[in-house]
């Protein structure tokens, strides 16, 4: 099991090595977190919604996500309450303290999931959450020490040398365990090191005398992972981006307080001659050469903040001139006509005024739709070409979209969850500069992000640039961050703590 001093030292990815690693070594390897939190979600094949560091960790496996790699998700509404996903389907909406009362009722849940991966695969690599002396959770822990104790498993502590501190953050870590906790320890690993290893020397002789375990290892900063992250914090390096140069063409993604999905537009941050920036103020759209409006958790909420903001009138300012804008999933809903919520699934207002961009009107109802799908580009458009086939991508969402009468969008979808389709995608403003799609994932597909370059490159005067399909393949960022683990760590002291 990988849990960590703290959230955001690296926990993920250190699974998705350890995934990799052992696949690499003929192992057939899962990857389990009992509870996660996060607005980055991905849909399985049976149609239930994960959190999307888990899928991405099953990627490095090379075996495909279940609902059993994690089987509670919580998808912050804001004030404190939570959207709770259980096995891949959501059971309610529920504020802090009722969620931590419940607790005690899921572990069963927990224990089930992960005993059926322990059947089905050679070895299950753990995640934790946050940390696991948060002295104030630990009653009703569901996710760090009570999944250990479950599974009678050692534990691998990740600190994150970068932020600095890190071997306070271990240290005190133990001393807020219990001794049996404590006991299952069997090796610290520094993450996200910068500089000369022999400056460590002696902190780390300081570390093992005082706690008698063992610093598996020293694991590099690795910039620039052509990687999903799950992880909201990560958008903070992403604020303040430089703007593009001349010769690059800039994407301005709109950073509404509950983003969701915001790894969709990662396969754009390394496509050659892009910049991909958040912002947050509508002076910031200026000069881009397209502006995204991303997916919500809470669309009404987020469309409110852009009007407050004055996004949504500079949005719609840019449209009015024909420069393009991109809406996916509540970011289209967003830019329709209008928003009706009769059931008040999603929010209180049971109708909204949308920023009338696209012919769309998005109604709500408590079915909330979590299905894989695959498309065909059905009009040509800057996110595709016309004769483009079998583009995959998933839908999470709980709002259904009704196009005006003799209105059409950029895909039709043909299957969902595998079975036969007919239906059509999204919705395009008359002109094209503005466009809609309900499907998430869709710039993993290099047709659908080589058009979009292209696209922005050609508005812009600059010549197109011929780029590999496959210069950005995953499996190629998985081999290299597993040979970086692999390097940095004392692998038979690994393979000691991984017992039956």
């Amino acid at each position: 099991m990988v849990q960590g001093t703290a959230s955001s030292v690296g926990k993920s990815m250190v699974v998705a090595a350890m995934c990799r690693m052992f696949r690499q070594e003929g192992l057939r390897v899962a990857p389990f977190k009992a509870q996660n939190m996060a607005l980055n979600a991905y849909v399985t094949a049976e149609g239930g919604e994960i959190g999307r560091a888990q899928a991405v960790q099953a990627q490095a496996a090379g075996i495909a996500p279940t609902v059993d790699m994690n089987p509670i998700l919580l998808k912050p509404e804001g004030h404190s309450r939570a959207q709770v996903i259980v096995m891949g389907r959501p059971v309610g909406t529920l504020g802090a303290a009722d969620y931590h009362e419940r607790k005690p009722d899921l572990r069963g849940v927990v224990v089930d999931a992960l005993a059926r991966l322990r059947s089905a695969y050679d070895l299950v690599v753990i995640e934790g959450a946050g940390s696991p002396a948060e002295i104030n959770l630990k009653d009703r822990d569901l996710v760090n020490m009570f999944v250990a104790g479950a599974a009678d498993c050692n534990v691998v502590l990740v600190g994150d040398i970068d932020r600095g501190g890190v071997f306070a953050a271990f240290v005190g870590t133990l001393e807020l365990l219990e001794p049996a906790e404590r006991s299952r320890v069997g090796a610290f690993l520094i993450n996200k090191f910068r500089g000369d290893l022999r400056l460590l020397d002696s902190g780390l002789r300081f570390l093992e005398e005082r706690t008698g375990i063992p610093v598996l290892g020293i694991v590099p900063y690795l910039p620039a992972l052509r990687i999903a992250d799950e992880d909201s914090v990560s958008l903070e390096d992403r604020i303040g981006r430089r703007r593009a140069r001349a010769d690059e063409v800039e994407i301005a993604v709109v950073r509404v307080p509950l983003i969701s999905n915001h790894d969709d537009f990662q396969p754009l941050e390394h496509a050659p001659g892009v910049v991909v920036r958040f912002v947050e103020r509508p002076e910031d759209l200026d000069g881009a050469d397209l502006v995204v409006l991303p997916g919500s958790k809470s669309t009404v909420s987020d469309l409110h903040w852009l009007r407050a903001t004055g996004i949504a009138r500079a949005v719609a300012a840019r449209a009015q001139r024909g420069e393009l804008v991109l809406g996916v999933c509540g970011g289209c809903q967003m830019l329709g006509k209008r928003i009706a919520d009769p059931d008040a699934a999603e929010s209180n207002e049971r109708e909204v005024q949308g920023i009338d961009l696209l012919p769309i009107t998005t109604r709500f109802s408590r079915d909330k739709r979590t299905t894989q799908v695959r498309a065909d580009a059905l009009l040509p458009s800057f996110l595709c070409d016309g004769g483009d086939a079998d583009i995959a991508g998933y839908e999470i969402h709980m709002g259904r979209i009704e196009r005006d009468a003799g209105e059409s969008g950029p895909f039709a979808i043909r299957s969902r969850n595998g079975a036969p389709e007919d239906a059509v995608d999204g919705a395009s403003s008359h002109g094209g500069a503005v466009v809609g799609t309900m499907i998430h994932g869709l710039f993993d597909d290099a047709r659908v992000r080589g058009a979009l370059v292209a696209t922005l490159r050609a508005r812009k005067g600059l010549p197109r640039l011929e780029v590999s399909p496959t210069s950005a393949a995953p499996s190629d960022e998985f081999d290299r961050l597993a040979e970086a683990l692999r390097q940095s760590i004392d692998v038979p002291l690994l393979r000691k703590l991984c017992r039956s």
